[in-house]
């Protein structure tokens, strides 16, 4: 979510950068990966085995929200509106970019029962591809895959597209606000949530990737609250010193996002609560004591980077191969251990993917648009 690493490099040299929680979002991120595999051989929410890992994107959400406000908040910056609009599309768009060509190269390659691909003409792929490069949703019924996802080539897109709405929300109205009502804000967003999770049709909050009425406002309430309380939280942050924050947090995290299903079919409300408890209570908590976190050690300062330079990329490229490794799944009837050396080729080869986009693509294409937009 947002996004993951993709906000790190918006905070001023001035102003102390935060590193634990990059390193919380390159934990989220693996969690996410983890959570996308296990979706082979799950029948719903109810019965996946690595259980909450959409709730990484809420979390996302809050880091985005945080570093955002951190950065810019304060006068301490004189950047125009324009001038953070481009910055966040060099930020960010490159890999959109790059997650939507992917998702286009093996489409083909991914048919089983669930989808039939075979069918879709290569005029259709390239009118999906270009909605996708330019974060444009489409309705179910309109898309290519037929699951209803509103970027069938990389189905996380909608998490950026988010991303994007709060980045503008942002820069228009949020950072206006008094701190007063920006709480307001938070306050109403987190009402709406909890009532989602807890009266909505599946008792979860995994939802936002579809474009129907009931997924886009679930999608909205978690962006609005999650991105607007990491904005408040920033604001209220009064830093106290914590050394080892990274581990215990990691661990929690860890074990928050890989939780079984609360509950069953009968009694669905009680995952909600589960759901509203992390989103409102327990991740800000993980984000105020990572943002505490002491980090002297140089091993330690390296983790951190190295798992949060490698969170956006992962989390943008590794999708189009869990539809792959999903059709594998489904058209060999495997079981998790049947699959499992495919399972941990997909979980390495995606970071290593992840890391030579970073390397060879990311880095250097954003390098060249910020010179060329600063020409």
């Amino acid at each position: 979510m947002l996004s993951t690493n993709a906000d790190s490099d918006i905070i001023p040299a001035t102003k102390p950068h935060f590193i634990t929680l990059d390193g919380l979002r390159g934990v989220a991120a693996l969690m996410v990966l983890c959570y996308h595999i296990f979706e082979a051989f799950a029948t719903s929410h109810i019965d996946q085995r690595v259980n909450h890992g959409y709730l990484a994107v809420d979390f996302f959400f809050l880091l985005s929200g945080f570093v955002m406000a951190h950065a810019y908040d304060n006068k301490g910056t004189s950047m125009s509106t324009w001038a953070f609009i481009k910055r966040r599309i060099i930020r960010l768009h490159p890999m959109v970019v790059m997650g939507a060509l992917i998702g286009a190269i093996f489409f083909y390659t991914q048919g089983c029962s669930f989808w039939e691909v075979s069918k879709i003409s290569i005029l259709s792929l390239l009118v999906a591809t270009l909605l996708n490069v330019f974060l444009i949703p489409v309705t179910p019924g309109a898309e290519i895959r037929g699951v209803g996802e509103m970027f069938p080539l990389n189905g996380p897109s909608w998490s950026l597209f988010f991303e994007y709405v709060g980045n503008l929300l942002y820069i228009f109205i949020l950072r206006k606000l008094s701190t007063k009502a920006l709480a307001i804000v938070v306050f109403i967003a987190a009402a709406g949530l909890v009532t989602y999770a807890i009266k909505g049709p599946d008792g979860d909050v995994a939802v936002g990737f579809s474009l129907t009425g009931i997924g886009f406002l679930g999608g909205s309430l978690r962006l609005l609250f999650s991105f607007s309380a990491g904005l408040l939280l920033a604001r209220v942050f009064k830093p106290i010193k914590i050394k080892g924050a990274f581990w215990y947090c990691s661990i929690l995290l860890i074990i928050l996002l890989g939780m079984p299903r609360i509950g069953d079919a009968s009694t669905l409300w009680l995952n909600g609560i589960y759901d509203s408890i992390c989103c409102l209570l327990l991740f800000p908590a993980l984000v105020y004591l990572g943002a505490c976190d002491v980090v002297s050690s140089k091993t330690m300062q390296q983790v951190n980077k190295f798992l949060g330079d490698l969170s956006y990329p992962l989390y943008t490229v590794h999708y189009p191969f869990i539809y792959l490794y999903f059709a594998w799944v489904k058209n060999n009837k495997l079981t998790f251990e049947d699959s499992f050396p495919g399972a941990a080729a997909l979980f390495i080869g995606s970071i290593i993917l992840a890391l030579i986009c970073l390397k060879f693509y990311d880095i250097p294409v954003r390098r060249y648009l910020t010179k060329k937009t600063a020409a």
